[in-house]
């Protein structure tokens, strides 16, 4: 733009020197300006408008395209998966009816919580000639970012979209930007998702239950998120990588000299998550001899470091996770009873992907977004037929088995679709359906088959799986872990 606009002047200098001339000049430079400025001046966003109204869609878009870069329309709801699965969007203007005569909103709403569980970053506006104040408040709160009424004023549509993409520019720096999300629109994780908010406006102690790799992390997340603690720390530890000799200091803290190489003072887990939340993952392995100093610490909300006489005061929430059975370790002696009481004031079950089956194209959408665009393979997509089989996959391994396969599928694909052959199915033994015959003799695969085996026979109870196995439940985890089970 640069060397055409020094090739304008430069002409003028050297041809048009009478002022018959110049005026011809200023005419041919307004045309200039007008051509190549305007697009100049056109803010960069990526813009979505879903109507069933193709007058609304035209007339929007052609408005719309004098302020914006990139707009993009459909009459059809249907076309999201596709159209966002392929593109970012900074914002999506959503029609609240798509069906004559229908005018409760319940489909923008249902619109609304799918678009925002696949891209959760993209601000939506709904829009609706049947306005009313209890259905954008509604809207609001299942995440719409505005909300507004047809005939609309222009002016009040780029107000509208400007706030928005003001606030995209912040969101690093917001809470919003780092807000857990958690994507399903089955009935369970409805169900899960209403619960988590009335369980996080209080303070009581929860209990995360589930199978490995369902997102137990990521819920007791959203529970702190959602909490009155969500300005201050969230702090994990994972228990079960844990042994007996760091087990305290860990968590209480210790003073130096405590022990040989306690060089300096630590502050422990406890102490780090003060006036926040606290969340203890793979609470089941807690050794025995451990439970009660823990029980102690939680339920007097004290701590005392390893080599010091006074104790200090704390203030945590504490939320733990197991995928194990307390009540069976209760039985069995493994796990004190008091301390499980103390725990689990609220127990929440996060369904296995079994169980919610119709999320699976949501989940694969949403990371098939993440990965395009961490490994810079944006506009890569994946085939409907590999999406077929993914669904009819057990995922033993659950999300994160799912997300796993994603993300290597997305490094490996050179072409610009994701075809059924670029999944890598694991085999019957490896998913646990028939490990009796093992077709390999590499012995690392072996011991991850028979701890699959022995979790599988035993429905995840991990004292009994490590007994079987003839393992301790440490050493067991720790197999867990590195095997990705």
């Amino acid at each position: 733009m640069l060397i055409i606009s020094s090739l304008f002047v430069l002409t003028y200098l050297v041809v048009f020197k009478n002022e018959h001339s110049f005026a011809w000049f200023r005419t041919f430079a307004y045309i200039y300006r007008t051509i190549f400025r305007t697009d100049m001046a056109k803010k960069r966003s990526h813009i979505l408008i879903i109507d069933d109204d193709s007058d609304v869609l035209i007339s929007t878009k052609l408005f719309l395209k004098r302020h914006y870069s990139d707009i993009d329309v459909t009459d059809n709801p249907r076309d999201i998966n596709s159209l966002l699965s392929g593109n970012k969007y900074d914002v999506v203007l959503l029609d609240m009816n798509f069906r004559k005569g229908e005018d409760s909103g319940k489909e923008g709403l249902y619109w609304l919580n799918h678009i925002k569980s696949i891209s959760p970053d993209t601000g939506v506006i709904m829009i609706t000639a049947y306005g009313s104040i209890d259905l954008a408040v509604e809207a609001v709160q299942k995440g719409a970012a505005d909300f507004i009424l047809k005939p609309w004023e222009g002016k009040k549509v780029l107000e509208v979209i400007d706030k928005i993409l003001s606030g995209r520019k912040k969101i690093s720096n917001s809470d919003d930007g780092n807000k857990p999300v958690i994507v399903g629109e089955s009935e369970a994780i409805k169900k899960l998702l209403d619960d988590i908010k009335r369980v996080a406006i209080t303070d009581a102690n929860v209990l995360i239950l589930g199978e490995n790799g369902t997102g137990k992390q990521l819920v007791a997340n959203l529970i702190h998120y959602y909490s009155s603690r969500k300005g201050n720390d969230f702090i994990t530890v994972d228990l079960g990588s844990l042994n007996d000799n760091v087990f305290e200091s860990e968590l209480y803290g210790h003073v130096k000299g405590a022990f040989t190489s306690a060089i300096s003072d630590k502050v422990g887990r406890f102490e780090m998550a003060d006036k926040g939340t606290l969340f203890l993952d793979e609470i089941g392995n807690v050794p025995v001899q451990q439970q009660a100093k823990l029980l102690t610490s939680i339920q007097n909300k004290v701590v005392n470091k390893v080599g010091d006489d006074k104790t200090s005061s704390v203030d945590v929430r504490i939320i733990s996770a197991t995928n194990g059975n307390l009540h069976d370790m209760v039985q069995s002696g493994e796990f004190r009873e008091d301390l499980l009481y103390r725990i689990n004031t609220i127990e929440l079950l996060v369904p296995p992907l079994r169980e919610r089956h119709d999320d699976i194209p949501l989940l694969i959408n949403y990371f098939i977004n993440k990965y395009t665009l961490e490994y810079g393979k944006e506009g890569l997509e994946i085939d409907p037929k590999t999406v077929d089989i993914m669904c009819r996959y057990p995922w033993p391994g659950n999300i994160r088995e799912l997300e796993h396969a994603i993300e290597r599928m997305v490094i490996m694909t050179d072409g610009v679709c994701i075809m059924p052959d670029d999944f890598q199915l694991k085999s019957k033994s490896q998913s646990g359906a028939d490990m009796s015959e093992p077709d390999t003799l590499n012995l690392e695969e072996m011991e991850r088959l028979c701890v699959i085996k022995a979790l599988d026979k035993h429905k995840g109870n991990i004292s009994k799986a490590a007994e079987e196995l003839g393992l301790t439940r440490a050493a067991l985890y720790r197999r867990i872990s590195k095997y990705e089970i």
